[in-house]
């Protein structure tokens, strides 16, 4: 896999398609394989751009406080560093919190955003949710483990459990084939979610953003709907009907037409074609 290094670190991302360049960030104790059902069709159209972030697949897992700001900061050297000077950014949770930071901070970077099941602060709720996620990756002293135990049910609704148990399974084994999360670095990654507050900067986002959610979220629920909706001027709302947190796996098809069709009307508008990552 390609390694570039940025603010610091050496990130690993994987490289698929032609046309502009699309980021891809992943989300909590996730890699870049994260996106492999939207990357099959979105490189159809554009150069996708998988990261692994700080502390997560093959990019460095450094020590230290772990932010939101801080993994945009990484995206925006890697950017610096690949010459790519501006790029549709897609996210999905922690991802999506990632990118709100970046095009808040370097607006000019960004060419378009999808924020999927973001949230513009971490509330009592959510902290709460996490704060248990963490002592269950203690208590099993495994990270991937703790996400299908732990992750899992707030990600998919009960009905695609009882519908499809050997898709979870498959899933299951996915997130079982990654390279490991360190615990501490998955306990630095999630302490980001938590400490996760963006809310201030909202205004400053500039480039046309769509912002989804499952209808039956829990953890980043329509609650924050309004609030970015109203800070984000261009911007767009949309709901996956019978999804929970992962709408991208829960409604795969759905969820990949609805998005490219924001991703295309947005091309073309003074972004910078990918200039060769090495």
């Amino acid at each position: 896999m390609p390694k570039v290094k940025a603010n610091n670190i050496t990130m690993n991302y994987d490289q698929q398609g032609t046309g502009e360049p699309l980021i891809l960030i992943p989300y909590l104790a996730a890699d870049h394989p994260c996106y492999a059902f939207q990357v099959a069709e979105y490189a159809k159209h554009f150069t996708c751009i998988s990261l692994d972030l700080r502390g997560t697949g093959e990019t460095d897992q450094v020590e230290g406080v772990y932010s939101t700001e801080l993994l945009a900061d990484d995206i925006a050297a890697f950017m610096q560093a690949a010459g790519i000077r501006k790029a549709h950014i897609s996210g999905l949770s922690l991802g999506a919190a990632t990118g709100l930071w970046l095009a808040a901070k370097y607006p000019d970077k960004v060419q378009s955003l999808s924020l999927h099941s973001a949230w513009p602060k971490t509330d009592h709720f959510l902290r709460t949710v996490i704060a248990g996620f963490q002592v269950m990756a203690k208590g099993l002293d495994n990270v991937a483990e703790m996400v299908i135990l732990g992750i899992f049910p707030w990600c998919f609704t009960p009905e695609l459990y009882a519908a499809k148990p050997d898709y979870i399974q498959s899933l299951a084994g996915f997130v079982r084939s990654r390279p490991v999360q360190p615990l501490p670095a998955f306990i630095q990654q999630s302490n980001a979610v938590i400490a996760h507050d963006v809310s201030a900067r909202l205004g400053r986002i500039t480039a046309p953003t769509q912002i989804t959610f499952g209808r039956t979220d829990q953890l980043t629920s329509t609650r924050f709907a309004d609030q970015m909706k109203g800070s984000i001027s261009s911007s767009e709302l949309l709901i996956f009907e019978g999804c929970a947190h992962a709408p991208i796996y829960e409604k795969v098809e759905e969820f990949n037409q609805k998005t490219l069709q924001f991703l295309k009307r947005h091309t073309g508008a003074g972004s910078t074609r990918h200039a060769g990552v090495v």
